[in-house]
């Protein structure tokens, strides 16, 4: 039997991101420059897509290039937005066949013209499919989201449209780049390091965390079904306790 068929059907989560982490260190272990390690992560984003999709998994969220990563030099930039630009054409078709939704968040408008114009035909091209949703974060920051978040309501509120004792959870869920999307039920970082770097603070209110020493141009569909098969062994709390939560499940059986 397989990983994938001992995993619980009732226990998937509807929600993994991913921190794509240790690409660099890929490439130094093999004597390579640093953007050879972000070509050879491709085939980790296609096995991860497929995994999650293979699941029954509703939305995967890369983090694809950070607003700290603009600081990265200059010649690195420009091959990551040129190697950004080959794989969404490249990806397109299986993303048809497949039928993935490719979404975009972050300061879009910071990526380089074509780089822009790529992006939008892909999410033009795949609006309508609808097997699961792949979010890339582009040019994205938690922190950054969450500000331009306040910005919109506290616009709406000078211009009369909102009240300020309407502020809610869920206006604020409204107005964050990831709308549309469930909360991260599970997030993924590769490469042994253990920490968030400002990724989707508000969406991991909840999420289980698990990392992986595994680079992320070796991560492959197994390396997610065992991070799901972690997931399903924990106990979800939200705050309750787990007497609680054996009182709620005997309630439905």
């Amino acid at each position: 039997m397989s990983l994938l068929e001992k995993l619980k059907q009732n226990k998937v989560p509807k929600h993994i991101a991913i921190i794509m982490d240790g690409n660099g260190r890929w490439a130094k272990k093999k004597g390579m420059a640093r953007i050879f390690g972000h070509r050879n992560a491709l085939t980790a984003v296609r096995e991860s897509v497929e995994a999650a999709k293979d699941l029954g998994t509703e939305a995967i969220t890369l983090y694809a290039f950070s607003t700290e990563n603009w600081n990265r030099p200059k010649l690195e930039v420009d091959a990551l937005m040129n190697l950004l630009v080959s794989a969404l054409k490249k990806e397109l078709p299986e993303f048809q066949r497949k039928e993935v939704k490719v979404e975009a968040i972050g300061r879009l408008h910071d990526l380089p013209k074509k780089a822009q114009t790529t992006l939008n035909n892909v999410l033009e091209a795949t609006k309508n499919n609808d097997k699961i949703t792949l979010t890339f974060c582009l040019s994205y920051g938690s922190r950054e989201e969450i500000t331009s978040c306040i910005k919109k309501i506290a616009t709406d509120v000078k211009n009369g449209i909102l009240n300020s004792e309407d502020i809610s959870e869920d206006v604020i869920q409204q107005n964050l780049y990831t709308q549309n999307l469930p909360d991260v039920d599970l997030m993924i970082r590769t490469s042994g390091e253990q920490r968030l770097s400002n990724y989707l603070l508000w969406q991991l209110a909840y999420a289980e965390l698990y990392f992986t020493e595994t680079l992320w141009p070796d991560f492959r569909r197994e390396d997610l079904f065992k991070a799901v098969e972690v997931y399903q062994n924990r106990e979800r709390r939200f705050g309750k306790t787990s007497e609680q939560l054996e009182g709620e499940h005997e309630q439905t059986i």
